[in-house]
């Protein structure tokens, strides 16, 4: 897996017109080798298909792109603490962070308007998707709003953006830093690449360094080279001032160029058409609705019931390691389309989904078998064989091979209908045995895991013991279906099982005709429950001190399966 990330980065890094081949593999930070050059690329495209989509890939860093013409235009400046630096007269002051001119930053400020224009340019245009939100943090903590710009030239404003350091989001947040912050950074989600949890924790961390150096130069730089770095020389050469301390052989190019950059972005950025910037088709500003939903909730799924594109979905969602919610949280709060709120609140109860199979592209490599593919996608010689209409394991370099694999699709039912009155599912109940893993229970049935901790409002995936039982909603196949005895309370017992199944932790229960209830039972009164996300009506039942098969009578429902927005009818306790 990292093969192919470092891979699809790298490529994504040739596009740059500053790269060359020994920044490309510093990049990757791989050795280089002598492969056949088709060969990697049939490589890369037989693996893109498992990596996460696009919209959610980190990016190389634009800001990096060209750092090493950055440092040799700076060398050519000369001193840096010899020269006299201009404050801009008090009836030109537009700036709220101290902005000096000097060899430095006259230096950017020429790079930005020449050079690296299309560069500034886009990003410019991407600071009208963050502005409010950022102004609004920095006004709040009583911080200079210019530190807007502090982004731009630490990512160019893109969320995605990842450094030859590992630093990642819109502050490039180091994950040590990150996490004494308080984002949250693990297999499942990287919040410094959330736009607002992110830009809080930069308030903070500038701040922190604003109030332990007490000058705005110093703690920038300081965000960049680390306090330490700069604590250590402002000691040793007895100063306060950053300039005076570039002058040493202290910090390294890359943090003494940190301050003049920034002064140069805040210049022009507040006055782009004096310096040649016109016609920037600035970014809408970055407002979303907020929805609770569970543990491994697609970001297709999100985008169908709140009615906006995938790609939006999951721009909105940056933060996000795959194309679905962590399966390690119970609840999580996702963003989508601002004003979608109550539609995707209306949708969740006709929010329908089916395990289906998808196929995806395998490109035969040099000597490559059949097995080795099968080994490869744990998938059986005789099934590939059919899926490629092909008679023989006899395969050819640059053959396309389709690999089949379980995937999740999404439906919304009609309206007024919701997904239990078109349920055709089939219920098993499996006994977890020990040393089993949701992991090995998913491929055991075929069906992704996030699905199973949905089924099951399970708090995470790892959250599970010998003994607990799973109920797995499968698509019936015929009308005859196969059970165990059953070993749990009477209360589950939903039908009488029709035949015994071999294996002994596996409960196939049959479909209960759809029976109008008693009328005694009718008369009776009631109380409407809302089905949230993670539910089961096995947990609802004891919440009202009921068993699941009375819920089901009283509802008309024909299997266990509920869906989040559905209402059921409860009777009074």
């Amino acid at each position: 897996m990292r093969f192919r990330f470092y891979l699809l980065l790298a490529l994504l890094f040739t596009l740059s017109s500053c790269a060359n081949k020994s920044s490309l593999l510093e990049f990757v930070g791989l050795e280089e080798e002598k492969n056949d050059p088709a060969e990697e690329i049939q490589l890369f495209e037989s693996e893109i298909s498992s990596l996460p989509p696009v919209e959610l890939l980190p990016q190389p860093v634009e800001t990096e792109k060209c750092i090493a013409e950055e440092l040799d235009a700076l060398e050519k400046t000369g001193s840096w603490a010899d020269q006299e630096n201009q404050v801009p007269p008090a009836e030109e002051q537009k700036y709220d962070f101290p902005v000096v001119i000097n060899k430095q930053v006259e230096m950017y400020l020429d790079l930005f308007q020449n050079k690296q224009r299309p560069y500034f340019k886009r990003w410019l245009a991407r600071s009208g998707k963050y502005k409010d939100m950022i102004h609004h943090e920095l006004e709040k903590a009583g911080l200079p709003k210019d530190l807007l710009y502090l982004a731009m030239i630490e990512s160019g404003f893109n969320q995605r953006a990842y450094s030859r350091a590992r630093a990642t989001g819109l502050w490039q947040f180091m994950k040590g830093t990150g996490r004494y912050y308080n984002l949250k950074v693990d297999r499942y989600v990287d919040e410094r690449r959330d736009a607002l949890k992110s830009t809080q924790a930069a308030v903070d961390y500038l701040g922190d360094l604003y109030e332990q150096f007490g000058d705005w130069h110093l703690a920038v730089a300081a965000y960049n080279g680390g306090p330490g770095t700069i604590r250590h020389g402002l000691r040793k050469y007895k100063t306060k001032d950053f300039w005076t301390l570039a002058e040493k052989r202290h910090l390294r190019l890359e943090t003494k160029m940190y301050v003049p950059k920034l002064i140069a972005a805040i210049i022009i950025a507040k006055e782009p058409e004096k310096y040649g910037f016109t016609n920037i088709d600035y970014y809408e500003p970055l407002e979303y609705d907020t929805l609770e939903v569970g543990p491994g909730f697609s970001l297709n799924a999100l985008a169908l019931i709140s009615g906006g594109s995938k790609k939006d979905v999951r721009h909105l969602n940056q933060e996000l390691r795959a194309d679905k919610t962590p399966l390690n949280k119970r609840r999580y709060i996702a963003k989508i389309p601002k004003g979608s709120k109550d539609k995707a609140k209306a949708n969740l109860s006709r929010l329908h989904s089916v395990v289906k199979t998808g196929y995806k592209t395998h490109i035969t490599r040099s000597n490559e078998s059949l097995s080795a593919i099968c080994r490869k996608y744990n998938i059986n010689k005789t099934t590939l064989l059919k899926v490629n209409n092909l008679r023989s394991g006899d395969l050819r370099q640059g053959q396309r091979l389709r690999i089949p694999y379980s995937m999740v699709d999404y439906q919304l039912l009609p309206e007024n209908t919701t997904a239990i009155a078109h349920s055709g599912d089939s219920l098993i109940l499996h006994t977890i045995k020990p040393g089993e893993t949701i992991s090995k229970i998913a491929k055991k049935y075929g069906v992704p895991q996030e699905m199973i901790v949905t089924w099951n409002g399970l708090k995470s995936v790892h959250r599970i013991r010998a003994g607990q039982q799973l109920a797995l909603y499968i698509v019936k196949e015929s009308g005859v279906i196969v059970a165990s005895s059953h070993h749990g309370n009477a209360d589950n017992a939903l039908t009488s099982p029709t035949t015994t199944s071999k294996n002994t932790n596996v409960i196939v229960l049959t479909e209960n005709n759809k029976t109008r209830p008693k009328a005694i039972v009718q008369e009776q009164s009631y109380n409407w429950y809302q089905v949230k996300a993670g539910d089961t009506l096995w947990n609802i039942s004891r919440r009202f001190n009921t068993s699941p098969r009375k819920i089901r009578i009283w509802n008309n429902l024909k299997s266990n399966t509920i869906h989040p927005g559905s209402r059921l009818k409860l009777k009074d306790a």
